[in-house]
C-alpha cells in the first residue's frame, strides 16, 4: 500500500522519516526508481556544484533564460521558508498540489526502493521538469556531486562554481578529494567549467580522463572590472558593458562570469540575447546571499556556512560602509568549523547575539560564544532563540549601526520569518 498524505506538509514529515539516513551517499536505488518512472528530460539540463556560489549562479542563469523568453526550470537546495522554493519555473515556485502529484507518482514507482528526502525532491522536480515541458533546466547539486541525486540525470553542461573545505565527513577533509567528489558530474564530450580560480588537481585529472571539454575561470572565460561596467571574455568573443549583477558582492562577477559561459555553450539550443542577458543581471534576486534590507539600521542577510563563505561575507561587511556598531545574530551547525568562521568575522563584529538554532544538527550557544569569546572578543550575548538573538539586536543597534545574521540557512531564515522591518 502506498503512502499518501492531504498536505504537503504531511508529506514532508513523512519523507523525513522515510529512510533511515538523511544523507544516504550513492545513485543506485535512486536510478532505479528514476527508470521506473521513465524519467528522461528531453530538454537540455545545466548541473551546478560547488562548496559556494550555487545558488547565485542557478539564480541568474534562471533570470537570464526567463528574460530570453525561454521555460525554465530550477531545482535549488536548501529553500528558506517554504519547500516549493526548491521547485520553480520561471521563478515561481511549484504550488503544493504540483509537488503532492509528483510525489504520489515517486510513491507509486518506487516499490520496496528507500528514497532519502533530497531523493525524493529530486526525483519530484525532474516530473515536475518534463511535465511542464521547460525549455532548459537548472539543478543544483545538494552535496558534492560524484554521489548526489542530481548526478542520476545526464547534464548537457557541468559546472563547479568554487571549491573549498565543507561537508567533510561525507566529503574528505582535502580540496582535492572534495574536487574530485565535485567533478564527478562532468561528462564525456560535453562542456565542464569550473570558476575556482585554483582547481584542484584532482578536479582537472578526472575531467581529462572522462574527455570532458573542461573551461577554466582565467584561461578559457575571463572577466575584467571597468569601474562602472565590466566586461567578459570567452571563447564565442567579448562581451563589453556588462551592467553588474543586481545580487551584492565583488565575487558575484566570477560567479556571473561563469553564467555568461554556460549561455554562451547552451547558445545552439536556447539563444539569450546581449540585451536579455543584461536584463537578467539586473533583475536577479536570491534571498540571503548577502541581501542588504532598506532602511535603518542596516540589515544584513547571508547565509555563510563555512571559512570560504565567511571571508567573502568578511570583504562585503569590510566594503559596505561605515557604521559605528556592528551586531551579529549567530547561529550555525555543529558540524561546521565554527571557530574559523567566527575568526574570520571578528575584526568585522563588534556585539555577537547567538542562539542555539532549532534543529538537531545545531551547535548550542554556549559554544558558539566559546568559539568566539577564544577569538579574543570581548561582547558576546547568548540567548535561546534566534528570534531573541535578533529582538535583542534590534533593540540595542541605533540607526547608524548595522546588523549582519548569518551563520546558517536556518539563521536567515529564522530572521525572516520575523519579517524584519
Amino acid at each position: 500500500m502506498t503512502f499518501d498524505a492531504p498536505t504537503l506538509a504531511g508529506w514532508l514529515s513523512h519523507l523525513e522519516q522515510l529512510h533511515p539516513s538523511a544523507i544516504d551517499m550513492g545513485l543506485e536505488r535512486v536510478a532505479r526508481v528514476r527508470d521506473a518512472m521513465g524519467l528522461v528530460p528531453t530538454f537540455p539540463l545545466v548541473i551546478v556544484g560547488g562548496t559556494n556560489g550555487k545558488g547565485s549562479t542557478c539564480a541568474m542563469l534562471s533570470a537570464a533564460y526567463r528574460a530570453a523568453g525561454f521555460k525554465v526550470g530550477t531545482y535549488t537546495s536548501p529553500h528558506l521558508l517554504r519547500y516549493n522554493e526548491r521547485v520553480a519555473i520561471d521563478l515561481q515556485p511549484a504550488s503544493d498540489e504540483v509537488i503532492m502529484a509528483s510525489f504520489r507518482r515517486i510513491e507509486a514507482a518506487r516499490g520496496e526502493v528507500t528514497l532519502s528526502y533530497f531523493e525524493y525532491g529530486t526525483l519530484a522536480a525532474m516530473q515536475h521538469f518534463i511535465d511542464a515541458a521547460v525549455d532548459v533546466a537548472i539543478m543544483e547539486v545538494g552535496l558534492g556531486g560524484r554521489l548526489d541525486a542530481v548526478n542520476i540525470f545526464e547534464a548537457d553542461v557541468a559546472a563547479v562554481v568554487s571549491v573549498d573545505i565543507d561537508h567533510q565527513s561525507y566529503l574528505g577533509d582535502t580540496r582535492e578529494a572534495i574536487g574530485f567528489e565535485k567533478a564527478g558530474i562532468f561528462r564525456a564530450g560535453k562542456p565542464a567549467f569550473c570558476a575556482d580560480p585554483h582547481p584542484p588537481a584532482s578536479l582537472l585529472a578526472h575531467a581529462a580522463a572522462i574527455g570532458a571539454d573542461l573551461q577554466l575561470l582565467g584561461p578559457d572565460f575571463s572577466y575584467s572590472n571597468e569601474t562602472t561596467q565590466w566586461r567578459w571574455r570567452g571563447r564565442r568573443g567579448q562581451k563589453p558593458g556588462l551592467p553588474f549583477p543586481a545580487l551584492r558582492g565583488a565575487y558575484q562577477l566570477a560567479n556571473a562570469s561563469l553564467v555568461i559561459a554556460i549561455l554562451d555553450a547552451l547558445h545552439d539550443r536556447v539563444p539569450v540575447g546581449i540585451g536579455d542577458l543584461k536584463r537578467g543581471l539586473l533583475e536577479v534576486e536570491l534571498a540571503g546571499r548577502y541581501q542588504v534590507l532598506p532602511g535603518r539600521p542596516s540589515i544584513v542577510l547571508d547565509v555563510a556556512h563555512n571559512p570560504h563563505a565567511a571571508s567573502a561575507l568578511a570583504n562585503n561587511l569590510m566594503n559596505q560602509g561605515f557604521f559605528q556598531t556592528t551586531h551579529a545574530v549567530f547561529g550555525m551547525m555543529a558540524d561546521k568549523d565554527i571557530a574559523a568562521v567566527a575568526g574570520l568575522l571578528r575584526e568585522r563584529i563588534d556585539v555577537w547575539h547567538v542562539a542555539t538554532l532549532d534543529t538537531p544538527r545545531a551547535a548550542s550557544a554556549q559554544q558558539l560564544a566559546d568559539a568566539i569569546l577564544a577569538t579574543g572578543a570581548a561582547r558576546v550575548h547568548v540567548y535561546a532563540t534566534i528570534s531573541d538573538a535578533y529582538a535583542a539586536a534590534r533593540s540595542a543597534a541605533g540607526e547608524n549601526d548595522r546588523i549582519a545574521a548569518f551563520g546558517s540557512f536556518y539563521t536567515v531564515a529564522d530572521v525572516l520569518k520575523l519579517k524584519p522591518r
